[in-house]
């Protein structure tokens, strides 16, 4: 992997301007309970990526990359019903939902790439 720090992924930069976005969108929310939810799953992701990174395991950084694809699955849910209920309208939810599943790929795609660096793979692990 051609890397120094999570810094430089792209898939840890992206996630951090989701994360802030939602963060703005959502901090004069009065349902409360959502958007904190939402704040913390946005959070989560590039933090999982960062802490995985640093870790000294490639076993340890696929974990923590499987659980921010998780929080990315769970705050799609979120801006899912953050639609319906009014809290984010449509155009930003459909951009959300599209960076998410893209984030969610180069996610995918990282966990591949450290799963078969050795020239066996480690998915089931």
């Amino acid at each position: 992997m051609g890397y120094q720090s999570f810094e430089e992924l792209e898939v840890w930069k992206r996630s951090c301007r989701l994360a802030v976005e939602i963060c703005r969108l959502t901090a004069d929310s009065k349902n409360f309970c959502l958007r904190d939810q939402m704040q913390r799953s946005a959070i989560s992701i590039p933090s999982n990526i960062s802490e995985g990174c640093e870790r000294d395991s490639r076993l340890d950084f696929i974990r923590f990359l499987r659980i921010a694809k998780g929080s990315a699955a769970e705050l799609r849910t979120q801006v899912y019903i953050a639609l319906k209920l009014d809290i984010i309208p449509k155009a930003e939810s459909d951009r959300f939902i599209a960076e998410l599943k893209e984030i969610s790929a180069m996610l995918q795609g990282l966990i591949r790439s450290l799963a078969t660096r050795s020239g066996k793979s480690v998915l089931n692990t």
